[in-house]
């Protein structure tokens, strides 16, 4: 899971993306909005976390530039004004969510994975990770607008790491669940070659190894 972390406290910003790391989520930290306006709109996030009181420009004016230009990435403000009106303010702006300061990190990761089960149900036929779009009924596969061709296998196995990205997958399970036979392959290199077939395909980084993990999408 890919989140955009836009907070001008640093010492806070730092705390909440070590905890999110430990939980196993790709986190990117700004501290100014400029810079984050321009990250929300050139690259796709999974979640972006929005404080509201950023100085020069506050959340709730980007939310509102980001929409206005058609943005519908999934936003959690962060903040610490909570009463009727700012509620009312931040939903009709288009925020996904919200959670008041100081909070709980386990509420946070609740919040957080709780927008993308929601948006993942949005897209059922469609699966996303980073630029790649995964067309599940036609198998098709599209980086930005360019085709992918892909072989059936190498298909299933982008669809597995897809659809359990942010979640450390051993060799044993990839047998299991995209080859269906992990006795036949024990001692086969058969799933270090398809992942190099996918590194081929979209980058060097696109597949991590994690020692005594598996494999992982970011």
């Amino acid at each position: 899971m890919k989140i955009l972390l836009v907070e001008d406290n640093a010492i806070l910003a730092k705390n909440i993306r070590e905890y999110l790391k430990i939980k196993w989520m790709n986190v990117e930290t700004e501290l100014y909005w400029d810079r984050a306006y321009q990250k929300i709109l050139d690259t796709y996030y999974d979640v972006v976390l929005l404080d509201i009181n950023l100085p020069v420009k506050d959340g709730i004016s980007i939310l509102k530039d980001l929409r206005r230009l058609r943005n519908n990435t999934p936003i959690i403000m962060l903040t610490s004004r909570n009463t009727t009106r700012d509620v009312v303010a931040w939903f009709t702006s288009w925020a996904d969510d919200y959670i008041s300061k100081p909070f709980d990190m386990e509420e946070l990761i609740s919040r957080i994975e709780a927008m993308y089960r929601r948006t993942a149900v949005n897209k059922s036929n469609n699966l996303e990770v980073n630029w790649i779009n995964i067309d599940l009924e036609k198998r098709l596969v599209k980086r930005w607008e360019e085709i992918i061709e892909l072989s059936k296998l190498e298909f299933d196995l982008l669809k597995y790491f897809a659809q359990n990205r942010w979640v450390p997958v051993d060799r044993k399970t990839l047998f299991e669940k995209v080859w269906w036979d992990f006795d036949e392959h024990m001692f086969s290199r058969t799933v270090d070659v398809y992942i190099s077939y996918l590194r081929k395909k979209f980058g060097p980084d696109f597949i991590e190894t994690k020692k005594w993990f598996g494999y992982l999408v970011n």
